[in-house]
């Protein structure tokens, strides 16, 4: 067991922030319908952001609320209205990385504590102590940092709360601050409206006259080559490592993820936490959709991070449905995957249920009519269950 750590999530909505609740993080950061660097996500309005925060310390949990964009002037007119309300609201810290913001967040909430976020590029241990000194309670750390450089930022600033990504996306440039989206869409992926364009597919072609454009050593399948295209972070098998460097808070990425995404690694990272790595662990960080796995820098130089072959694989398991309720042997359950009398589903809890499995036997619909093929999208279905199956648990089929 890691103790004295905070496993934190990422929701994009009041239906993930359940979900990860529930399979066990300790808090979450959520972002407004405005300052969020994740705008594509649904994202809380004012009152559904209280809401939440109530929500979450009902549970006895944390929401952090991401405040991350870098401003314009127009941005900043605003902001002071929105941190009062935060603050007012009780949330447990904004996430910014703007100076301009933080400014106006000490200025219009002087309680509110305050998180510096990854877009900072906080990679060395004169610019956390800036933080520290400006009042920041908490430093994420850029993702290029190894674990000896944060022991060192951990030693020189002690009174700073540390926190870095343990798992998920990356982005190709450098701590996030890129320009490729904008570039190439007009969107710009500083205020939130990346396009991840360095997920594209790219080919390399030669100028008109024959010469090259420029050399290259690229690999590539029949649709092209993704040299842009970094690996997914995993750290599970270093948490204890990350946490004696002085990592207190351990964030995973993916405020744009499904609820099934979320449910799974989350429950994986808990069960780390708690219990400690395992096969079992390794198996289940494999069900989701993902890419290659890669420790990126934190344990030294690695130049292993981009995964040319694909954009992403599939992932184990196909995501089944979600437990309604369930007693006298059967389940209701929301259909989110097609799947049929016969098949075998597996079940994704974060109790004791974990991975058990039975054979559906019979099915019927929210009108009661049986039947064997189970096709209509969220329509409650009943189906025989041998467990006792909670609200909130996932039923999934591997592949």
């Amino acid at each position: 067991m890691i103790k004295d750590v905070e496993l934190l999530a990422p929701a994009g909505n009041l239906s993930k922030l359940k979900t990860a609740f529930y399979f066990g993080a300790d808090a979450a950061y959520i972002g407004g319908k405005a300052f969020s660097l994740r705008s594509f996500a649904d994202n809380f309005t004012l009152e559904e952001l209280d809401s939440a925060i109530k929500f979450a310390h009902s549970l006895g949990k944390k929401a952090y609320i991401t405040v991350n964009i870098f401003a314009r002037n127009y941005d900043l007119s605003m902001m002071e209205d929105y941190f009062s309300a935060l603050c007012s609201m009780g949330a447990d810290a904004a996430i910014i990385s703007d100076s301009g913001v933080f400014y106006a967040a000490k200025k219009a909430a002087p309680a509110l504590p305050v998180h510096i976020s990854t877009q900072a590029n906080l990679t060395n241990k004169y610019a956390v102590k800036f933080w520290r000194e400006q009042g920041a309670q908490r430093a994420i750390l850029a993702r290029e940092l190894s674990l000896d450089e944060i022991a060192e930022i951990h030693s020189f600033v002690p009174d700073i709360e540390l926190e870095a990504f343990v798992h998920g996306a990356m982005c190709i440039s450098y701590s996030g601050r890129c320009l490729l989206s904008d570039y190439l869409s007009g969107r710009s992926s500083n205020r939130g409206e990346c396009v991840q364009a360095c997920r594209w597919n790219y080919t390399v072609k030669k100028h008109d006259d024959g010469a090259e454009s420029g050399e290259m050593s690229v690999e590539e399948d029949n649709r092209g080559t993704y040299i842009f295209n970094s690996k997914d972070l995993n750290m599970s098998a270093h948490l204890d490592k990350m946490k004696e460097a002085g990592i207190c808070s351990f964030k995973i990425e993916g405020r744009m993820k499904s609820e099934y995404y979320l449910a799974t690694v989350i429950n994986a990272y808990r069960r780390c936490i708690d219990g400690g790595f395992s096969p079992q662990v390794e198996r289940e960080l494999l069900t989701a959709a993902h890419r290659d796995y890669t420790t990126a820098y934190t344990l030294g130089a690695n130049d292993k991070t981009v995964n040319y072959t694909d954009s992403q694989t599939k992932g184990d398991c196909d995501y089944i449905a979600n437990v309604v309720d369930c007693s006298g042997g059967f389940a209701r359950v929301e259909m989110r995957g097609r799947f049929a009398v016969g098949d075998r589903l597996e079940v994704l809890s974060p109790d004791e249920n974990f991975g058990k499995s039975f054979i559906v036997e019979s099915a019927a619909t929210g009108s009661g009519e049986s039947v064997t093929d189970c096709k209509l999208v969220q329509e409650i279905y009943t189906i025989n269950c041998p467990y006792a199956l909670r609200a909130g648990d996932i039923l999934r089929r591997r592949k």
